[in-house]
């Protein structure tokens, strides 16, 4: 960063052209490095969106709490941790060519996605609200965010999930998950919420401040690799919509429905969130903050003077970045002069 300006920003998938590309960002680092006119070896610090061995701690113990039914989740995902995400460290060195000489700091998620919220939002104080399906153990969290400093104040954990129950849904009406969401919303506006009542008797045990309770019975991510289970199919008068299969009127429907939930939730976050912090601002991060329809209630409904949503609010810009002496660059950040004191803050 210099003179708090970000030098470069860039997500691998831009390069690769494989969306939601999980693989290591060489491509996007070794552009925002080439871009800043920096090296590896100019960093002073390389930070990333995620505790590993936090997040490893829930997904073994959903395992764990799903036997053996979750065994089958286990054999798909551990694997994978074990082999890579536990020994990030090295991944990053390899990713940096073995030229980076400093130490790797680890936010946790959702601290990371409030960071992408408040550090460039125009406000120098302000409410922050984030919510997506799940980061470690934290689905939703509202914070405090004041100067370069953030406080977290309250936390949703995991299987509890507005991201997750809205990506339930996308499902069932035949769409991808983490990539049909937008559909989703795209079809609410031509259904009926005939199925509202329903959700919030059977699917969501809704509180005033937010906060919820899902009916796990419904859903089956925390031990199959599909998002819900047959019980769902009574509840919504049929089987899973086949994708590419004729869209009907109970898709309508069922969209129409779990987005007039979704907006109640958020919107009564957003207001517990103002009366946590007595802010006249708010900022929004995270997969949920991409609704962009519960964005827009909680602006005329709520009570904030002003609301600021990260235009790229979910996991494209949580917080992963490297900074040096000479500027900083990002595979996936952006940031004012804020996130600089608050990378200073670390060292």
């Amino acid at each position: 960063m210099r003179d708090g300006v970000i030098l470069a920003a860039a997500e691998e998938e831009r390069f690769t052209r494989k969306k939601h590309d999980s693989a290591f960002p060489e491509h996007a680092v070794a552009y925002c490095l080439a871009e800043g006119g920096i090296r590896a070896t100019d960093l002073e610090l390389v930070v990333f969106y995620e505790k590993p061995l936090l997040k490893f701690d829930r997904l073994l113990e959903t395992y764990l709490a799903y036997a053996p039914a979750g065994f089958k989740l286990a054999k798909l995902g551990l694997p994978l941790w074990i082999r890579q995400r536990l020994h990030l460290p090295r991944e990053l060195d390899r990713g940096l060519n073995c030229e980076y000489r400093g130490r790797y700091v680890f936010t946790e998620h959702h601290e990371a996605h409030a960071a992408s919220a408040f550090y460039p939002s125009p406000f120098a104080e302000a409410a922050i609200l984030t919510m997506d399906g799940a980061g470690e153990w934290a689905t939703a969290s509202i914070g405090h965010g004041r100067g370069a400093q953030i406080e977290i104040l309250r936390e949703l954990h995991f299987p509890h999930s507005v991201g997750l129950l809205y990506s339930a849904l996308t499902y069932f009406v035949g769409f991808r998950v983490n990539s049909g969401e937008y559909k989703l919303m795209g079809l609410a506006p031509y259904g009926r919420p005939i199925y509202l009542e329903r959700m919030l008797r059977e699917l969501v045990e809704l509180k005033d401040d937010g906060s919820f309770r899902l009916n796990l019975q419904y859903f089956a991510y925390g031990y199959d690799d599909v998002m819900t289970s047959p019980k769902l199919n009574d509840l919504l008068d049929g089987p899973p919509r086949a994708p590419e299969s004729p869209i009907t009127q109970r898709e309508l429907d069922i969209a129409a429905s779990v987005q007039s939930v979704t907006e109640e939730i958020v919107l009564r976050m957003a207001r517990h969130a103002h009366e946590l912090t007595g802010s006249k601002h708010l900022t929004l991060a995270g997969g949920v903050a991409m609704n962009c329809v519960a964005n827009s209630r909680v602006r005329r409904e709520g009570p904030f003077r002003d609301v600021w949503v990260q235009p790229g609010a979910g996991d494209s810009v949580p917080l992963s970045a490297a900074r040096s002496s000479r500027g900083i660059s990002c595979s996936n950040a952006r940031g004012l002069r804020r996130l600089q004191m608050h990378f200073e803050a670390h060292i």
